[in-house]
């Protein structure tokens, strides 16, 4: 099923939510504006005082440009391997969790198992924040939440936070033999770069390190600029998107008031030639850093049934900063690895595969959490 972000997932939920349905199991189902991508939230084992949420987003990165040597989306197994886009990045653990419905449905553990899966996690995290606005509101309250992202089936307890930003600059044109009577936008977005490589190599330079990271400081970067029309024209326009991806212990907040800041200091000597000069700013996506520990619960539970002694930590962002950020302990582990996540041929081993299936079945099994 072809779930790119820029899709429709409707055709995977649906799938979804007929499966339950024929077990017995209502999904509930929340939209986005247009109504064409839905979450779904389902519990199996209805009416238990506990519950764990088993968290994966249906949605994935498109393919194009990329050199496969097969079909995206043919679900190819081979030598092993299963391959297809999503097949590590995650739809291995949505229908690995699905396939073992009936099991976790049987259960005798005192806890209910919650399917919770979202759209649009790829592009900034937006389905699951209804998705868990509407298990509040709906008075569910789970004890535990297992997002299935690649982790090797290693249990991952911290990853960074991804925040983008988008700055716009307004000038004002002239000839560009008259540049005193003109704003120049791209001079002004240039001195906003610098400030943001100035933030970024501070904390290189000074930020106390978290390791376990691959790269153990907060970090900032600017993805994108656009701006000008031609040669001899100063610019009135232009614009740029930027990011930090902070460690759990950094505060984005001030990072983004510092940014902020700056373009307010500048903003004076522009207004002087044009008044309606200035920068604006949009959040272009929030995704929380996510920071549990070894010692909680649900992580000695996840390393009991993935049959791990040790735990992790990921560089790339996931919904569990949004999980915890409600009360939920959470973890984060999944079958495959993340570096096969977004190439041309991404594959998950069978070997994987297998061991997240011990792991649903142990969970099926299981009397307590932890």
């Amino acid at each position: 099923m072809n779930t790119v972000s820029e899709n429709s997932n409707l055709a995977l939920i649906h799938f979804i939510r007929d499966e339950l349905a024929r077990l017995g199991v209502k999904s509930r189902l929340t939209f986005n504006a247009e109504k064409t991508k839905a979450n779904l939230f389902a519990t199996l084992g209805e009416g238990k005082p506990a519950g764990v949420i088993l968290s994966g987003h249906t949605d994935t990165v498109p393919w194009d440009g990329q050199d496969w040597t097969m079909d995206p989306l043919s679900a190819v197994v081979r030598d092993g391997k299963l391959y297809g886009r999503g097949s590590a990045d995650m739809k291995s653990f949505i229908a690995i969790a699905l396939a073992h419905a009936p099991l976790l449905l049987e259960s005798r553990s005192p806890f209910a198992v919650h399917l919770a899966f979202s759209y649009d996690e790829e592009v900034g995290c937006f389905g699951v924040k209804e998705l868990i606005a509407d298990m509040r509101e709906a008075g569910v309250k789970p004890v535990a939440c297992i997002v299935g992202e690649p982790t090797n089936m290693v249990p991952a307890i911290a990853h960074k936070g991804v925040y983008r930003y988008k700055c716009c600059v307004r000038g004002k044109e002239a000839h560009s033999s008259l540049t005193p009577q003109s704003v120049n936008a791209i001079e002004m977005a240039a001195r906003m770069v610098g400030k943001l490589r100035d933030m970024a190599e501070g904390f290189e330079r000074s930020e106390p390190r978290y390791e376990g990271f691959d790269v153990p400081f907060t970090t900032a970067s600017v993805g994108q600029f656009h701006g000008g029309i031609a040669d001899n024209v100063v610019p009135r326009d232009a614009e740029f998107r930027y990011e930090f991806r902070d460690l759990p212990t950094a505060d984005v907040v001030a990072m983004q008031a510092a940014m902020v800041a700056h373009a307010r200091s500048l903003e004076p000597a522009m207004k002087k030639v044009a008044p309606d000069a200035g920068f604006s700013f949009e959040t272009i996506c929030e995704v929380p850093s996510f920071l549990g520990s070894a010692c909680d619960s649900v992580t000695r539970m996840a390393q009991r049934l993935a049959g791990e002694q040790g735990t992790t930590l990921v560089a790339f962002g996931t919904e569990a900063g949004l999980f915890k950020q409600s009360g939920i302990p959470t973890v984060v582990c999944g079958p495959g690895s993340i570096t096969q996540a977004h190439q041309p041929d991404e594959f998950v081993s069978l070997a994987q595969l297998a061991r997240c299936e011990a792991f649903m079945r142990g969970l099926a099994a299981t009397h307590e959490i932890g």
